[in-house]
């Protein structure tokens, strides 16, 4: 069996940084039935190109449980996958994504910064949502709205997602708390939760307040005092980005909601040992 121990100095902030093979192993927490979901950040990232269908599939093949991707909106009013509002970091191209229409964007090559990647184009959300369809995958949308507004966004995204039946396993997320508000105007029913990088202060306040479903923090940003916290109050916690063999253990074995990470096979290996118990049920 494959055990983790602590070496003194990895742990900081009620957060484990790193890990070695040993002979005592991280124990999840009891009383739980939770086995921690692995979802692939903006696909299988650390080895394809981020947020292309090559990532997508890729992301399928290894079995994790969900794809993390985002969305923006395109001149012609199309919503399309891609992080960041300008495409000059992950394209061949250079500008906004909002002055660009879907033909202008589709010549790019959303893999040029990628060596080996090919040629990759901007997909779609519908594009991917009918890719996704047919397999068991969650899904987490953010809408990248911080910086523009994108008015029709939510309720576009929406509509796509009925009309590819995934209003099950889908879960929405932004850091602009309006957006959401928005996503749950047009549906009441719409899984929402909010993306935070800042300190945790009595968090599930602001959930609460919101009406949102979860919280999705900066995973630096997470002790066990909150994780409980929000736990006891029913709130799902999907933590963004623990890479590390360290970090993926900690969160784990707090059996928190998800974990959004860009190892998706390093995660599994690791919830196949610390919530075995689980997942062997």
């Amino acid at each position: 069996m494959i055990v983790f121990v602590c070496r003194p100095g990895m742990i900081r902030g009620g957060f484990f940084m790193g890990c070695e093979i040993g002979k005592s192993r991280i124990e999840y927490r009891k009383g739980s039935d939770t086995v921690t979901k692995i979802i692939c950040h903006r696909g299988y990232s650390s080895r394809y190109p981020e947020n292309t269908m090559l990532a997508f599939r890729k992301a399928v093949q290894t079995g994790a449980d969900g794809i993390e991707t985002d969305v923006h909106l395109t001149k012609d009013g199309e919503v399309v996958i891609i992080h960041d509002e300008r495409v000059d970091r992950t394209t061949n191209g250079t500008g906004f994504v909002k002055d660009m229409t879907l033909r202008e964007l589709r010549k790019l090559n959303a893999a040029s910064a990628y060596a080996g990647g090919g040629i990759q184009r901007i997909p779609t959300l519908e594009e991917f949502f009918a890719f996704l369809e047919p397999t068991a995958m969650s899904v987490n949308v953010e809408l990248k709205t911080g910086m523009f507004d994108y008015p029709g966004l939510e309720e576009k995204v929406w509509a796509l997602t009925e009309q590819y039946h995934l209003q099950n396993r889908i879960i929405f997320s932004s850091f602009h708390g309006q957006s959401l508000l928005r996503m749950k105007a047009v549906s009441s029913t719409a899984p929402c939760g909010l993306l935070t990088d800042g300190k945790l202060v009595n968090p599930h306040r602001t959930i609460e307040d919101l009406g949102l479903q979860a919280i999705h923090p900066w995973f630096l940003r997470l002790n066990q005092s909150v994780v409980r916290q929000l736990q006891a109050r029913k709130i799902q916690i999907n933590s963004y980005t623990p890479n590390t063999a360290g970090a993926l253990s900690w969160l784990i074995s707090q059996n928190i909601t998800s974990v959004i990470t860009n190892y998706p096979e390093r995660a599994m290996a690791l919830r196949r040992v610390i919530q075995n118990k689980k997942i062997d049920k």
